[in-house]
């Protein structure tokens, strides 16, 4: 299935392969795509409560929970994205499970993606994102 609209989507991932992977697969599917290595590699303007150029051009943001290499920056990253950009629906991907600083509610929530983000998986989940961000916050909770 393609993109509708051509969303525009932002990855940022701690993995160069895993970023290129990640933005093909969207690419394919008619995602106009950005990325970004992130804090952990670069100085990031939202770790430090500034606006960032590459999000604001974003309609979703694909987020590795683990951007910033350890996962109390990437909580504090991602509240830092919802409290400048709340109208921007975030999609998290974690390896593993999703993580106790996830929220799937409120002003910060996100949808989590646990596992390979495969092509697939990921429209699936930024669609349930896009989605939800049409919604109030609060209005409703992810499945």
């Amino acid at each position: 299935m393609e993109a509708e609209r051509g969303e525009r989507v932002v990855i940022v991932h701690r993995s160069e392969g895993v970023t290129v992977a990640e933005a093909d697969a969207l690419t394919r599917l008619g995602y106009e795509v950005e990325t970004c290595s992130g804090p952990a590699y670069y100085s990031c303007p939202v770790m430090r409560g500034e606006p960032c150029q590459a999000v604001e051009r974003a309609d979703v943001l694909v987020y590795d929970a683990w951007a910033t290499t350890e996962s109390e920056g990437g909580q504090r990253l991602i509240e830092g994205l919802r409290d400048l950009y709340p109208h921007i629906p975030v999609v998290v991907t974690v390896p593993g499970m999703v993580l106790s600083w996830m929220e799937t509610e409120g002003p910060h929530r996100v949808i989590p993606l646990v596992g390979v983000p495969t092509g697939e998986r990921l429209d699936a989940a930024i669609r349930e994102a896009l989605a939800g961000a049409r919604e109030p916050v609060g209005g409703r909770s992810a499945s």
